[in-house]
């Protein structure tokens, strides 16, 4: 990737991984908020936080969208290791069960907003094929935490305030 510089130069220098993560996931998970803001309930920190920009500034929310992002990256990085993308897909789902008691359809509503915003952000290299094999991904990444709630059971609880959305964000095919 060739980007100009403030000085007008070109430079062959690549934003870092951690930066490219960090800026999807704080792009992501505000407007996963904004746009489903039942799933707030789970968030003391910032359940309150109204304000997208604001939500972008909270440290609360910055540290979980890069731990969602670094489980993705993780998950991705290990597709040929079938035990590894479990493991890790288990951790999660257990986690958000048995600690957070958060309902597994926020999994993949967040997966859906997450591929949302990878499309924007880098549509000319995001072509229908590339978006099938993310929509499998997601796929592959809610059966994995679905299985680990049952695993634990999970037994569906009461909204507090709010029920989940009945409609998903679209990712593609």
């Amino acid at each position: 990737m060739v980007r100009k510089r403030d000085d007008g130069k070109r430079s062959s220098k690549r934003p870092s991984p951690k930066d490219s993560r960090l800026n999807l996931s704080v792009t992501a998970e505000p407007r996963f908020f904004v746009n489903f803001p039942s799933a707030k309930q789970y968030f003391s920190q910032f359940k309150h936080m109204e304000d997208p920009l604001e939500m972008e500034r909270s440290p609360q929310l910055r540290k979980h969208a890069c731990r969602v992002m670094g489980a993705l990256n993780t998950v991705v990085e290990n597709l040929h290791d079938p035990d590894k993308v479990s493991s890790v897909l288990a951790l999660v789902g257990k986690a958000h069960a048995l600690k957070h008691k958060v309902e597994p359809v926020y999994f993949k509503i967040l997966s859906g907003v997450i591929l949302e915003v990878i499309a924007e952000e880098f549509a000319n290299d995001f072509p229908p094929e590339t978006q099938r094999a993310w929509a499998k991904l997601r796929s592959l990444i809610y059966s994995h935490v679905t299985a680990a709630y049952k695993e634990v059971g999970w037994v569906q609880q009461v909204p507090n305030t709010t029920t989940p959305p009945t409609t998903l964000p679209s990712s593609g095919p």
